[in-house]
């Protein structure tokens, strides 16, 4: 999920089938969708599967030229999987349509492998976009002498920068910024700006403090990866970030990691098997409306959904972890509010306002219709009424609107619904459910993070029973989706509370734990 930076206040939600819709500021959906791409986006309906419609940005002047950009894999005509960077444009007659004539094709990536494709762009405040690529999959980079990351002659496994309005003098549909770390260097690919890097996903640019700015442009990602440590890494120019001689701040590859340079850049933070077991990066909270999450780096993980938060020590420079408390019916029994959400944690996001959103699933296939969008929100603290009002730009809709209708079930309403049944377990997992303990915070609120939902993904399934669902198959079938939803019965509140990190719990849904191909995002098996 996106936003086009151009006060609209709009939001564009992409599927990994290759669709993208349009969300209004009432939350509601336009029923024509922005693109789609369905029939040249490679996807499968496999657990786990990587490929797909990966990644979008907004050109950072898209208010005036219309152009933005989607990362995707497909399967060329000789039946060779790439990845395929494109630029596209929005048609001049409808502000919510793109137009699919217009793709020019900006870079291709041949893939040897089905997993570690990268996937996200995004624009720095450079104007410059980044490319995040994966390594070429496998496990444990095995291409070539040293493996694709560690090799600046070819762009898998790296940080790329490229300035896209203009033409390289080679026929590139590109040029290359000047300042590229490694311009002159013969043996290196003049697009590579960073390095070393596994499968980054999900990489967040920082707005900044809303009063100082400080901290303004910097670039988070969160990088899988391969058995023993994920990390969370903000990104320098010309950084070497270890793979696949490290993995996480240890040696992974021996033999590299004796020979490597002292110079690599670590990890602001990374976290064991104990904790998770496949990143997803986050973003740097720069909203309204919970202001005591400012500054917080604000993640998960994808196998476990354990949503997580890092904040810095602007004495020390280091990111030290901070808790967040998910399940409390005393902070979460607000109207409006949930306190579980779906297991598998896709991705973060932030809309126009600066709010945060996660998108999850509660079966990790890219063909199930069980995908949810969250916002989170901060009970403990609220800004102060009218403080974050704002007056989104008008945009003309052609398109039929299909309106916000509530589904989601809040705590307050299974507190107060009449049953007789015992509480399901929550989806939340409960090595989640921790307030802060450290004296070092009593004195303000614990930032106890809620997530609240807020809209769907929509299904490539059949008609549901579910109104929020979507269909793909069915073009002309009316669809319909709701605000304060999930496409599958929101699980009631946990009944006990646990330690925070006291393990890692199998959240795999019946039929993927049955399955023979076990899996996780970036290409490692779980057992």
């Amino acid at each position: 999920m996106l936003h086009a930076n151009d006060q609209t206040h709009r939001t564009f939600v992409a599927e990994q089938l290759g669709v993208v819709w349009v969300y209004l500021p009432d939350g509601s959906r336009l029923e024509e969708p922005f693109l789609d791409i369905k029939s040249i986006v490679l996807a499968t309906p496999w657990i786990g599967d990587e490929r797909g419609f990966l990644g979008m940005a907004f050109h950072p002047n898209y208010k005036h030229n219309g152009k933005f950009y989607i990362y995707y894999s497909y399967m060329d005509k000789k039946r060779v999987e790439k990845v395929r960077i494109s630029e596209l444009k929005v048609l001049a007659s409808d502000a919510n349509k793109a137009d699919p004539h217009s793709e020019r094709n900006l870079l291709e990536l041949e893939e040897p492998a089905a997993n570690h494709n990268g996937g996200q762009l995004l624009f720095g405040v450079d104007g410059y976009m980044y490319v995040f690529t994966g390594d070429g999959g496998k496990a444990g980079d095995p291409f070539g002498k040293f493996g694709n990351a560690q090799n600046k002659n070819v762009l898998l496994g790296k940080v790329l920068r490229i300035d896209v309005d203009g033409e390289s003098p080679d026929g590139k549909p590109y040029r290359i910024p000047p300042d590229n770390p490694f311009v002159s260097d013969p043996k290196a690919r003049p697009e590579v700006y960073a390095y070393g890097v596994r499968n980054m996903w999900r990489c967040a640019v920082d707005r900044g403090d809303p009063v100082t700015k400080k901290g303004r442009g910097r670039i988070f990602c969160g990088d899988v990866g391969q058995n023993r440590f994920e990390e969370i890494d903000i990104i320098v120019k010309g950084g070497n970030y270890g793979w696949r001689a490290k993995e996480g701040f240890e040696c992974y590859d021996t033999k590299l990691c004796r020979n490597s340079s002292l110079d690599d850049v670590l990890p602001i933070y990374a976290y064991g098997r104990n904790v998770g077991k496949s990143v997803t990066g986050g973003y740097v909270y720069r909203g309204c409306e919970s202001p005591n999450l400012n500054g917080l780096y604000i993640f998960g993980d994808f196998m476990n959904g354990r949503l997580m938060a890092l904040q810095e020590d602007e004495k020390t420079n280091k990111w030290k972890k901070r808790d967040i408390c998910i399940g409390s019916t005393k902070v979460c029994a607000f109207p409006g509010m949930i306190s579980s959400y779906s297991k598998f944690i896709i991705s973060f996001a932030e809309d126009e306002a600066g709010e945060l959103y996660f998108l999850s699933t509660s079966y990790p296939s890219a063909y199930a219709p069980h995908g949810s969008l969250y916002k989170i929100v901060d009970p403990a603290r609220r800004a102060p009424p009218g403080k974050c009002k704002y007056k989104p730009v008008p945009v003309k809709i052609k398109s039929k609107r299909i309106p916000f209708v509530p589904h989601a079930k809040t705590v307050l309403e299974l507190l107060n619904e009449p049953s007789t049944k015992p509480l399901k377990k929550s989806s939340t997992p409960a090595e989640a459910i921790s307030t802060i303990s450290s004296k070092k915070y009593k004195k303000t609120p614990s930032p106890k993070i809620k997530a609240s939902t807020v809209r769907t993904a929509p299904s490539s399934k059949k008609t549901q029973k579910i109104k929020a669902e979507d269909e793909y198959h069915r073009s002309k079938q009316k669809k319909k989706v709701a605000r304060v939803v999930r496409t599958t019965p929101a699980p009631s509140v946990p009944k006990k509370k646990s330690s925070h990190l006291t393990g890692t719990k199998k959240l795999l849904p019946k039929k993927a734990a049955q399955t023979k191909r076990n899996w996780r995002r970036g290409g490692k098996r779980v057992n």
